[in-house]
């Protein structure tokens, strides 16, 4: 009977640590705050800095080469059409000018020599003292030495031109914004000289992130202000959206139309505010963020059961204190928003709705 008696207890005792065992596996319930999924409309939005710019501007440069030996203008320096900005070594084109000048005179010279013999030489043709061919040939030097005087002319007008040439003229009223020359460097014909930023209309231009058109073009309103002080805010419209992609910076170039009012000085550092057009989603406070295997994800609690179970959601975009889901979950889910650290998959919950 002894033996009998001692494989009963061995087997109670085995029963009881299954029992215990199986008491530790099952987590205890936790609790938990949750609240109820539901959708919302969010606004994608960023603040790029930029720069107020001239709407027109232009780049200035001789039309010759030559040594420049006066420049008149610096950067900032305001000018008005027709100002000399700077003046080449103009010796040659001088010399040039008086080549073609003395050339002229003597085509014309040759042109009223010309034109002296073909008048005695029709009269005599009407008189029969010379014959045909020979008032032939004074028509053919006269012809001649009218198109050598028209070249002449065309010559001497050349190479004024060139000698013009060599002063570098504003061809607007403005402000000169960029200077590449110095005094005594020699420059090549279309170099750039200075660039002018023309009077009137101004933009305010920013380079912004092509990550932001993800989510389509921006809206025509901006808000714009300047850095140092933004309480002069305005209400500016996209002008223009560049078609290319800098690949050097991964930005896409804006420029606003500024309007009448903010007159801010060039170069002025200013701050705008991009908007995208209205989405949906479901707005989800930080706190309820988790993780599954480094992708982001919610904890779900199961209405009939309050069991929990880990989702994967999709992330549209994060925020100071909250994020937008747009994939995931559905409106009326229950996520849990605090206590979920040390959730388990399947685990009971009790939670209390915020």
């Amino acid at each position: 009977m002894q033996p009998v008696r001692l494989i009963g207890i061995g087997l109670a005792c085995v029963l009881l640590a299954a029992c215990d065992e199986k008491a530790v596996v099952l987590p205890p319930q936790q609790h938990v705050q949750a609240i109820r999924a539901s959708s919302a409309e969010y606004q994608p939005r960023a603040e790029i800095t930029g720069e107020v710019k001239a709407r027109i501007q232009s780049n200035l440069s001789f039309r010759v080469s030559g040594r420049v030996i006066e420049r008149f203008v610096d950067v900032s320096s305001p000018v008005h059409a027709g100002d000399i900005l700077a003046r080449l070594d103009d010796s040659e084109q001088r010399a040039d000018v008086e080549v073609a000048r003395a050339g002229l005179q003597s085509a014309q010279a040759i042109a009223r020599q010309k034109a002296l013999t073909f008048e005695r030489y029709e009269a005599l043709l009407h008189s029969r003292s010379i014959s045909q061919a020979t008032f032939d040939e004074a028509d053919k030097d006269l012809r001649t030495a009218q198109a050598s005087l028209e070249a002449a002319e065309v010559a001497l007008g050349t190479a004024e031109d060139a000698l013009s040439y060599t002063k570098l003229k504003a061809d607007a009223d403005g402000i000169i914004t960029a200077r590449d020359i110095e005094v005594g460097r020699v420059v090549s014909a279309a170099q750039p000289a200075f660039t002018l930023a023309h009077n009137g209309a101004r933009d305010a231009v920013f380079n912004v992130f092509e990550a932001f058109f993800i989510e389509g073009q921006p809206l025509p309103g901006v808000d714009v202000a300047p850095v140092a002080d933004r309480a002069p805010e305005t209400r500016a419209t996209v002008r223009e959206v560049s078609p290319f992609i800098d690949t050097r910076t991964g930005t896409i170039r804006i420029k606003v139309a500024l309007p009448d009012v903010a007159q801010w000085p060039l170069g002025t550092p200013v701050v705008g505010k991009f908007r995208s057009p209205p989405r949906e989603g479901i707005v989800l406070p930080a706190s309820a963020i988790a993780s599954a295997k480094g992708e982001p994800a919610v904890w779900l609690v199961a209405p009939g059961s309050s069991s929990v179970s880990l989702r994967k959601i999709a992330v549209a975009r994060y925020r100071d204190s909250d994020l937008i889901a747009s994939g995931g979950i559905a409106p009326q889910d229950l996520i849990v928003t605090e206590g979920g650290k040390f959730l388990k998959e399947g685990q009971t919950v009790a939670w209390e709705d915020r």
